[in-house]
């Protein structure tokens, strides 16, 4: 019987150690996570934007006007911001290129 004891306080140890290192681990993750989203912000990301002034800028050339404003307007309200430019340098505001509609499309134009 002292067997199983002497062998019962290391696996005890182990799982212990093991649990600790994931919450680690985990932790590390969600600050990176939460680094990685503050970079690379643009000037217009901020929570006084003017999303209409912006998603003006932004569907300037687009030939569906209506539709490319509405998500544009979805996309900065949520997000604050707008990448700058009528298409592309989404890489300035990341909540903006990550937002994806239900079918897994790119939600913001």
């Amino acid at each position: 019987m002292q067997v199983c004891k002497a062998m019962a306080f290391p696996k005890a140890m182990t799982i212990a150690a093991l649990l600790t290192l994931l919450l680690l681990l985990y932790t590390a993750q969600a600050t990176e996570m939460i680094d990685n989203n503050k970079v690379g912000r643009s000037l217009l990301q901020n929570n006084d934007i003017d999303c209409g002034s912006a998603c003006d800028a932004r569907c300037a050339e687009t030939k569906r006007v209506k539709i490319c404003k509405r998500a544009c307007g979805t996309c900065c309200d949520r997000c604050h911001c707008v990448p700058p430019g009528t298409s592309g340098n989404e890489d300035t505001c990341p909540c903006y290129a990550n937002m994806t509609t239900h079918g897994g499309k790119h939600k913001c134009p």
